[in-house]
């Protein structure tokens, strides 16, 4: 079964969906994090990374039960800029925390520049 259609089930269709069956196919931290995009469910989901601990269809029961019905739609944050940082951790031999801080201060062209020196060439 997948995560987005459990989370579906507790913010939408409020239909109790988890079976025996399927209980060991939720993933509470997959749940909490899509509920934790939206400001109506954060606090719901917060309350849940707190109580790890309890079991998984006791967490399912309760967010079924306490979030409103309510269609959502939250695309998910991904890191922005991959290749770049990569090259600049590689060239500059820093940690991400510091490319991520040289990418803020190198322009454009400056970034065209270490990919032309980086370009180990082959095949892909």
């Amino acid at each position: 079964m997948n995560p987005f259609e459990f989370i579906n089930s507790i913010t939408y269709t409020k239909q109790d969906i988890m079976h025996d069956l399927n209980e060991s196919e939720y993933e509470s931290f997959l749940t909490n994090r899509a509920l934790a995009y939206h400001q109506d469910c954060i606090l719901y989901a917060n309350e849940m990374n707190r109580r790890f601990d309890v079991p998984n269809k006791l967490q399912y029961q309760y967010l079924l039960n306490t979030i409103r019905k309510r269609k959502r739609f939250a695309k998910w944050i991904k890191p922005e800029r991959i290749d770049d940082l990569k090259i600049v951790m590689e060239y500059y031999s820093v940690s991400r925390e510091k490319a991520e801080e040289y990418i803020s201060i190198l322009s454009e062209k400056e970034l065209i520049i270490l990919k032309r020196r980086m370009n180990k060439g082959g095949v892909k």
